[in-house]
């Protein structure tokens, strides 16, 4: 008899964990790793966020309410109206990162047997919340020569049936740094109105975006905000990823009262978390400034970089801090092993994410690697000269 649930048989692998003990046996050989698989920001946390950790005089580290503390909820409303998002504090569920507000969203939202559409390569994560809540998630395969913009409404339409519960969509867009522009989110809108459809929307890069088009919300979209669950965390924008603190937003009351009962199972979000994450609300818009151009220049440095290593092609990313590229290569999963395992130029080699595991369709971006510029331009640099040789040494490269 199996000891193991379906459940943990469906389980996805995690396209970057898979990887990350040929990593440490590389160092172990002493071989320097540039770590371009994860979206782990490493420039400083706000000094106002680590002030507040420092600063805690606190006898006891209680509980707090399970759809976390008012007086942060009641910043994040303020915050949140800086983008058209009009809240209030109970509109807001205090969550344990950004996982746990889509995880909840799915239990306080979706049946089992329900099917939610998404766009593909996506977020992977995605499948691991859904497969524990019996949801059937179908996928939309966007294309990486039209810089994986929104596919047309018609495909979603060939998709939606009596099941078909809700659409996700993550934007700016983790993994390929793409943008929905107006005109899209305009379409997104109109589809859930005809179907009368929820949207789950993963907000939680909007202050990453490099382009002159702006930023629109879903909860700045008229006409569906009953029909709108926003996403969200401090991970990223904040470079607070360890203080484990997200949000679950949405103007829908049944949702929002669904969505605590569920919280009330795990009693309380961190404490210590929405403590900083609290006092990270005031973090000075010069600290933008700097973060946002830092972005803006190593995701130049790597753009640029890439597009000029033989048989490789990234489309420019429009937000976030991630870009999908295309290599020249039998297999990108392959490739990924190979340069922990077998490959080093002047003691360093490259660690990237291997695309396959964020589509669902069978032998898509078999070609594809995630690469996230969070390193500093100087190794950005040092990376790209990296990976043209381990592409010129790869026994599986292709020639086009």
């Amino acid at each position: 008899m199996s000891k193991v649930s379906m459940r943990g048989q469906e389980m996805p692998e995690s396209p970057i964990s898979k990887l990350v003990p040929l990593a440490a046996a590389a160092k172990e050989r002493g071989t320097k790793v540039y770590h371009l698989n994860i979206g782990q920001p490493d420039l400083p946390t706000p000094q106002v966020g680590l002030d507040a950790l420092k600063n805690i005089d606190r006898t006891l580290l209680e509980y707090s309410t399970p759809e976390g503390y008012l007086s942060y909820r009641k910043k994040l409303a303020g915050y949140y109206k800086k983008y058209d998002i009009n809240v209030e504090p109970d509109d807001i569920v205090i969550t344990c990162g950004g996982s746990e507000a889509v995880q909840i969203a799915f239990m306080a939202c979706l049946d089992p047997g329900d099917e939610i559409i998404l766009t593909e390569p996506l977020y992977a994560n995605y499948l691991g919340f859904a497969i524990p809540a019996g949801i059937k998630v179908r996928t939309i395969t966007t294309k990486i020569e039209d810089g994986f913009a929104l596919p047309a409404v018609e495909k979603f339409e060939e998709l939606i049936n009596e099941k078909t519960k809700a659409i996700l969509i993550c934007n700016p867009n983790n993994p390929t740094g793409s943008l929905y522009t107006p005109e899209e989110m305009d379409q997104i809108r109109d589809m859930v109105k005809k179907h009368d459809l929820l949207l789950f929307s993963d907000e939680v890069y909007r202050e990453f975006v490099y382009t002159e088009n702006p930023y629109i919300s879903a909860g700045s979209l008229e006409g569906i905000e009953q029909n709108v669950v926003i996403l969200d965390s401090v991970s990223k924008r904040y470079s607070e990823c360890g203080v484990r603190i997200g949000a679950l937003v949405t103007r829908n009351k049944e949702i929002r009262d669904t969505a605590i009962k569920f919280c009330q199972a795990r009693v309380s979000p961190p404490l210590v978390g929405q403590i900083v994450a609290e006092a990270s609300v005031d973090t000075p818009d010069e600290y933008f400034r700097e973060v946002y151009d830092e972005y803006v220049e190593r995701r130049n440095c790597l753009i640029s970089g890439l597009n000029d290593i033989p048989g490789v092609f990234s489309p420019t990313p429009m937000g976030a801090f991630y870009t999908v590229a295309k290599l020249p290569v039998d297999d990108a999963d392959k490739f990924c092993s190979w340069c922990l395992s077998s490959f080093s130029y002047e003691g360093q080699t490259v660690m990237m994410a291997p695309a396959s595991g964020f589509y669902i369709t069978p032998g898509a971006g078999r070609n594809q690697v995630r690469i996230a510029y969070v390193l500093k331009k100087e190794d950005m640099e040092r990376a790209i000269i990296v990976l043209r040789k381990a592409l010129e040494a790869y026994p599986g490269r292709v020639e086009e």
